[in-house]
């Protein structure tokens, strides 16, 4: 609690004091179907009733499990930035506790919630490059490691639901406009997996030709045991299914390429999507080299990577996104 208080030091007491009664909520539990459900017959008042407190509550939750890292972790100023960029945003939504739901109250909470959006973009590589800090200064011990480890799980989850739950308010109830008519705020009911895989991989095979002057190819196979004839679709945000074979297509590309050279004919990257009565799976194969057992163990550690050490420079590091190369897992990364 003492580094809770150091932390909060700045912030008034009043609002010091509503951070802590916020904190001691526990965000509320939501499904896809109920994302869903609410979407097609839910109402902006309803959901902003419930959005200007759960924010608070999700807000105040990450705010302190901030404060609970390693002293020279909170040290860093890309820490410090990304506490205080949380500290600013919880301030900011805290006017609109009392705020009555009319029309006024309502629009205002949208374009707060577009300035929150906004002022958090960075967070991933912020709070990133404050682990390059700490280790360029002091290194980073096992026990550190794990705790810290333990928390980037958490707060990049947290972080994922906070940004779901605005960006569906807005889509639905603001003047941000969704992807397709056919789409309830970012939630696809009937998404294209085929589409959003080759988009993927259409992309970072742009980014594998620019870097390496070459790229594999990929073998698509899709089985429906469901429907055999029908295309697979499923209930999904297509942007987070994009953003999780993106990431992975190109550190399969990556590992083809440096594997074989880039004057070889190159392997394709194989990717089978199984659709069964109960779940959707996709499998990418590739022929890089493999991964030795040895490491296995850290390859979802965010302080592990195989990729180059991330320039300093600003020079272009090897088909490796800044949020790969700053220190997120290196299997995929979910931070979207």
């Amino acid at each position: 609690m003492h580094l809770s208080r150091y932390l909060l030091r700045p912030l008034s007491a009043a609002i010091g004091k509503q951070l802590e009664h916020y904190s001691q909520f526990q965000p509320s539990s939501l499904s896809i179907q109920q994302y869903l459900d609410f979407g097609r017959t839910g109402n902006v008042t309803s959901s902003y009733i419930f959005l200007k407190k759960e924010l608070l509550v999700r807000l105040a939750n990450i705010m302190q499990e901030i404060a609970l890292l390693p002293p020279e972790l909170l040290r860093m100023s890309s820490c410090r930035l990304v506490n205080d960029w949380y500290k600013e945003s919880f301030t900011d939504l805290l006017r609109y506790e009392q705020a009555p739901p009319e029309k006024q109250f309502m629009d205002s909470f949208n374009d707060e919630l577009q300035k929150v959006l906004k002022r958090h973009s960075h967070v991933v590589e912020t709070m990133a490059e404050g682990l390059i800090e700490l280790k360029d200064a002091h290194g980073i011990d096992i026990a550190s490691e794990r705790s810290i480890q333990y928390f980037l799980d958490r707060f990049y989850i947290n972080r994922i639901s906070i940004r779901m739950l605005m960006n569906q308010h807005l889509l639905l109830f603001g003047s941000v406009l969704p992807e397709s008519p056919r789409h309830v705020g970012c939630i696809d009911p009937q998404c294209d997996v085929e589409v959003v895989i080759n988009d993927a991989f259409d992309n970072a095979r742009f980014l594998c030709e620019r870097y390496y002057l070459t790229s594999p190819n990929m073998k698509l196979e899709a089985i429906n045991s469901v429907s055999p004839a029908a295309k697979i679709q499923l209930v999904t945000v297509p942007s987070h299914l994009y953003h999780i074979m993106f990431e992975l297509f190109k550190n399969a590309m990556r590992a083809t390429v440096e594997h074989y050279g880039v004057d070889q004919d190159l392997p394709n990257v194989r990717v089978t999507v199984v659709k069964g009565r109960e779940d959707l799976s996709i499998k990418i194969s590739d022929r890089g080299g493999g991964v030795s057992r040895t490491i296995l163990d850290r390859l979802f550690n965010y302080m592990y990577s195989t990729a180059p050490p991330p320039p300093r420079d600003g020079a272009q590091a090897p088909l490796v996104s800044l949020s790969i190369l700053l220190s997120v897992p290196d299997v995929v990364d979910l931070s979207y």
